[in-house]
């Protein structure tokens, strides 16, 4: 799939671009309930390879360097972590990895992610971007002691 950032791809991640892809994630961790300290960065590095290992992860490369991230989980037909690098935002890379996720998840069933609440500034972008791809919201919920909402794309 070709996005508008360069001439770029969404693939399955590999063992070999964890370091690259941890990179991202430091960078982007402040915007993440649950990744606050190195020690849970360093757990979520070990989380990525599981998602790696089970072909469950997919990133988008600029050259070496990850821009975009995204863990999704077959056995609960769940989004799990999207996210995309500050200066590469707005340029069709959330809509990549997204829709490949959704390309790889059961149709038939109902599809979850867990974003922000309304009225979380935070939530603006993440909230409109999967309202456009057809989630609805369900269940306020909390998830690493943080005010979360539980959005559903029904089949």
């Amino acid at each position: 799939m070709s996005l508008e950032c360069g001439c770029v791809e969404v693939q399955f991640g590999k063992n070999s671009d964890i370091d690259e892809w941890m990179k991202l994630v430091t960078e982007i961790s402040w915007n993440f309930p649950g990744l606050e300290t190195k020690e849970k960065i360093e757990e979520h590095r070990e989380t990525v390879l599981r998602f790696i290992s089970k072909e469950q992860a997919l990133c988008v490369k600029d050259g070496a360097k990850i821009i975009g991230v995204l863990l999704f989980s077959r056995e609960h037909n769940m989004i799990c972590c999207l996210g995309v690098s500050p200066r590469c935002r707005r340029r069709g890379i959330a809509s990549g990895l997204l829709v490949k996720a959704l390309d790889n998840l059961d149709r038939t069933k109902d599809i979850t992610v867990s974003t922000f609440r309304e009225e979380d500034e935070k939530g603006l972008a993440p909230r409109a971007f999967y309202k456009k791809y057809g989630f609805v919201e369900d269940e306020p919920m909390e998830e690493f002691g943080y005010p979360s909402q539980k959005f559903i794309l029904h089949p």
